[in-house]
């Protein structure tokens, strides 16, 4: 119940010089505790003035605190169910581009394929004549090939005695001739040393000693492949040195006369 005009009214009390608790309790007890009570009141009245509006303004901000927290849960809820939509939208976005980078990624390496599979067809295209031509001659080979093999097997278990002139005296005059009589197809250009041997090997026995010409390596041929052992007519010795320097990793024993 105090108010300003209460306070007003004992403002001149306080202004007196005997108005404190010590002359009061000159006077009496009570009329001390009166007077500290008059003074608690007004003090107590100044601050209450200032704290009672905070307080009421601190209510009213709890209020709209507590609504305001009210929206932000309303809001919080809202924005949970919204991001769990987005997670799961998200999901399916990832998802949609995975396999879309998985497309990319195989029509990319079926193109590479088919770039491939075309610059191949064009490249082979260009070996279908060489290869008709080819695929004729194996045919006429295999038709020849009896003929070659007797001329090949001939050449090997005879002609190992004689010179050059006299093995071209039986390949060409007689044994052909004969093949012809009976009607045995062979290749007019038979070359005995491609048939019976090829390049490397001649390559390896002339960097062991044997000589790159014809005879020597119809030699070497006979040597290599006949069935029984050659005897080497040889009075310069390039046979023997050739026999010793192939035959080295095998540990050829020579014994000398």
């Amino acid at each position: 119940t105090i108010n300003d005009e209460t306070v007003e009214l004992v403002q001149p009390y306080f202004e007196m010089e005997d108005y404190t608790l010590q002359h009061g309790k000159k006077v009496c007890g009570n009329v001390a505790g009166l007077l500290s009570w008059t003074q608690a009141m007004v003090v107590f009245y100044g601050v209450n003035r200032e704290v009672l509006p905070l307080k009421a303004n601190l209510a009213k901000q709890e209020g709209r605190l507590k609504v305001a927290n009210a929206e932000k849960d309303k809001a919080q809820a809202e924005l949970d169910e919204k991001q769990a939509e987005l997670d799961k939208v998200q999901a399916k976005f990832d998802a949609a581009m995975k396999e879309k980078m998985d497309l990319e990624d195989d029509a990319e390496a079926c193109k590479r394929k088919m770039q491939a599979a075309s610059a191949l067809i064009d490249g082979l295209s260009g070996e279908k004549v060489r290869w008709t031509q080819q695929s004729k001659e194996f045919k006429s080979q295999i038709k020849r090939l009896v003929g070659d093999i007797l001329l090949c097997t001939g050449f090997l278990s005879y002609c190992g005695p004689f010179n050059q002139d006299f093995r071209n005296l039986l390949l060409k005059d007689l044994w052909e001739t004969e093949l012809r009589a009976h009607k045995i197809p062979f290749s007019d250009d038979l070359n005995l040393i491609a048939m019976l041997v090829d390049q490397p090997t001649i390559s390896e026995w002339n960097l062991q000693g044997l000589p790159g010409d014809h005879l020597s390596i119809q030699n070497g041929i006979i040597v290599t492949k006949a069935s029984r052992y050659p005897l080497l007519v040889d009075p310069q010795t390039q046979g023997k040195a050739w026999v010793k320097n192939k035959e080295q990793d095998n540990e050829l024993q020579v014994h000398s006369i």
